[in-house]
């Protein structure tokens, strides 16, 4: 019989076998797209090639190729439909102010330049729905707005795959919060799934599928298009490194690998051409994920050359959320999940120039890595001044709209430290209650897609705490439940094995120890875990 992981391994390559024509002889390096508009020849497949690089959520280089667009043919008013698109990003943060003038700009500039059919009149009406009274309506509204614009259109046009391509990231990007039938998500795969046949070589459509399946419990569907999207658009860092999602909800951890390596290339060439000197976001995205599958991996060497060139960052393309997360996370991620409690204490937000007050969020996983590792090394007082810092950043999100609840993350975050602050000053029922509530408020919350996952789960963090106390079989079914949603994780794998060696569980603990030693069969450096599993398989 098959385990869990070994299913998945299974069904990745029947899957991926099975598919090796889609994306194979594209021909494009960012996919082919039809999106025929009312505009000259030459400014027509300059738009198509903008409307690609939307779909692969390479913003800059469309709003790029839209103003060429507008250029080629002034009257073209769908190219300024594109760069208002180019400044909405369903999946990712709220647009700044700025952003929100320049989109609402260039909505005016569309209507100005008089659509020459009522298809084209009413993608821009569609794109004015979100822009319009953006200082008055909540984001969210207006969100809502665009996505039953999108609806409509794509029902009045029902041969416009396009139209029904933008719908389904407009459910995927409206998804309710904390919703797990994930019904938006499902009916957004439903409508790529249907346009699939007929556009196998489409950025949009693998994109979105694997955003529709980007959780523990679909991520399985979502494999042939996490095979096929990064050989459909090559020339996309993003293309490169979506696949990544998948491959890390399954624990396909070299897959992983293998994909945000050829992402962060792209990434560095790309910049390497157009701002010398400075770090793609898209990089420090993809990096995040490659030092987190490093480090599931057992090869900390590869993780601490990740490390190593994140910390030397100086300037970043956009300072945007995605690059404050991943400069927070990288560093966070390299001492929480090696244990080493007094480096994880010591860490400072870098580069000091970027503008961490922009992105609390991000800031707080540093000062939750400083109060983990102060806790656990011992030192209770310093932990709870970054316990601190984690409250008012708590209650500062909390008062805010958000399209993600960053609180909540954080709130997990000062639970966790107040578990283990209680466990260093001797209150292990007050640590118990602490950490039961952040490991439960964690299960209630949708992982954000710029993560592979929590810098430490916490109900991981829950299993180890009952190791500590001493109540092995508590800690087994903790560290089981983990495995159930994030499978190959180093950490939980080990507690499952350690608390069921200690629980008298000789055949878990077997199975476990075994998984371990697969888990590190590339490692690059010798791990305690790994070194106790060889002595207990040797043993028994």
């Amino acid at each position: 019989m098959f385990g869990v992981s070994q299913r998945a391994s299974l069904t990745a390559f029947l899957l991926l076998s099975a598919l090796p024509a889609i994306g194979q002889h594209q021909g494009h390096p960012l996919g082919f797209v039809h999106f025929p508009v009312s505009c000259n020849p030459e400014a027509q497949k300059t738009f198509e090639r903008g409307v690609a690089l939307l779909h692969s959520f390479w913003y800059e280089e469309a709003e790029k190729a839209f103003t060429e667009t507008t250029r080629i043919d002034s009257r073209c008013a769908m190219g300024y439909w594109g760069i208002a698109m180019s400044f909405y990003h369903p999946l990712w943060g709220m647009p700044t102010p700025g952003d929100l003038k320049k989109g609402m700009a260039a909505v005016e500039r569309a209507r100005w330049a008089a659509a020459n059919t009522q298809r084209e009149r009413d993608y821009i009406a569609a794109i004015a729905s979100f822009y319009t009274d953006s200082d008055r309506v909540s984001h969210r509204e207006r969100a809502l707005a665009w996505r039953n614009a999108m609806q409509k259109l794509s029902e009045r046009y029902p041969e416009d795959q396009e139209a029904a391509i933008f719908f389904a990231l407009a459910l995927i990007g409206t998804a309710p919060a904390g919703d797990r039938t994930y019904s938006n998500q499902k009916q957004a795969a439903v409508i790529l799934n249907r346009i699939l046949q007929d556009q196998p070589n489409h950025p949009g459509i693998a994109h979105y599928m694997i955003h529709s399946y980007d959780s523990p419990q679909l991520a399985i569907l979502a494999l042939p298009a996490a095979s096929s999207y990064a050989r459909i658009a090559p020339a996309a860092p993003h293309a490169l490194h979506m696949p990544s999602h998948i491959f890390t909800a399954l624990g396909l951890w070299q897959d992983s690998i293998v994909s945000n390596l050829a992402s962060v290339a792209a990434a560095k060439s790309y910049v390497a051409k157009t701002l010398p000197g400075v770090t793609p976001q898209d990089q420090l995205h993809a990096m995040d994920y490659l030092v987190y599958a490093y480090l599931q991996t057992c090869q900390d060497v590869e993780a601490r050359h990740v490390v190593e060139e994140a910390a030397a960052v100086s300037r970043v393309d956009q300072n945007v959320f995605q690059a404050a997360y991943a400069l927070s996370a990288i560093p966070a991620r390299y001492a929480l999940e090696r244990r080493r409690w007094s480096a994880a204490a010591s860490l400072e937000a870098r580069p000091a120039g970027f503008p961490w007050a922009k992105f609390p969020y991000a800031e707080a996983i540093t000062y939750f890595a400083r109060a983990l590792g102060a806790a656990r090394s011992g030192n209770p007082a310093a932990a709870r001044g970054e316990l601190e810092k984690l409250d008012a950043i708590q209650h500062t999100l909390a008062q805010f709209q958000q399209e993600y609840d960053w609180s909540a993350q954080v709130e997990v975050q000062r639970l966790t430290a107040l578990a283990w602050v209680a466990h260093a000053e001797g209150d292990d029922e007050g640590a118990l209650r602490w950490m039961r509530s952040a490991a439960d408020l964690e299960d209630k919350s949708d992982k954000h897609p710029v993560t592979p996952g929590p810098v430490l789960p916490a109900r991981e963090l829950l299993g180890e705490l009952f190791l500590e106390l001493n109540r092995p079989a508590r800690a087994f079914s903790e560290f089981e439940a983990v495995l159930r949603t994030s499978p190959k994780r180093f950490n939980a794998t080990y507690g499952a094995a350690r608390s069921a060696e200690l629980s008298g569980n000789r055949k878990k603990a077997n199975e476990r120890y075994s998984e371990l030693l697969q888990l590190c069969s590339q490692a690059d450096t010798q791990r305690l875990e790994a070194q106790n599993a060889r002595s207990y398989l040797t043993k028994r």
